[in-house]
């Protein structure tokens, strides 16, 4: 029975999972969209929020952390000054994925994971298409 064990074997031993998972962040950090199969994709979405949540602490024991997961300094610095200040106004849900093909090789249900874009765009871009409101003196005449 597997009570009480969360997450996915994906076939493979226990270190060479979680250095893969740890391999796939990196990755979805350092290039912010990665195609994966979708059950990596669904365990790599849990790790890269929980690493997103680190960075929007930003203090020094929450970069040790997040160093124990990733592999590359450069793409932790990248997360903690690019990437975390992106998700400040929002609580959880980082990352977008979405179905994609079946692997010709194989037929594996393929999934593109990525970090949604800057907050602060998709606001602009909505006041850019909405119409000015007239002012109440206007409307009258």
């Amino acid at each position: 029975m597997r009570h009480r064990n969360a997450g996915r074997k994906l076939n493979r031993t226990t270190s060479h999972r979680l250095m893969m998972l740890r391999n796939m962040v990196t990755s979805l950090f350092e290039h912010e969209r990665i195609e994966t199969t979708e059950a990596k994709a669904k365990e790599v979405r849990s790790l890269a929020e929980r690493l997103i949540t680190l960075g929007k602490r930003g203090d020094l024991h929450a970069r040790r952390q997040a160093l124990r997961i990733i592999n590359s300094k450069k793409v932790a610095h990248k997360l903690f000054n690019e990437i975390a200040p992106r998700f400040t106004g929002r609580n959880g849900g980082y990352t977008h994925m979405f179905k994609t093909r079946n692997r010709p090789g194989d037929s594996a249900a393929l999934a593109i994971i990525e970090l949604l874009p800057i907050a602060g765009k998709e606001e602009k871009e909505k006041a850019d298409k909405k119409p000015a409101k007239k002012k109440a003196s206007e409307k009258k005449s």
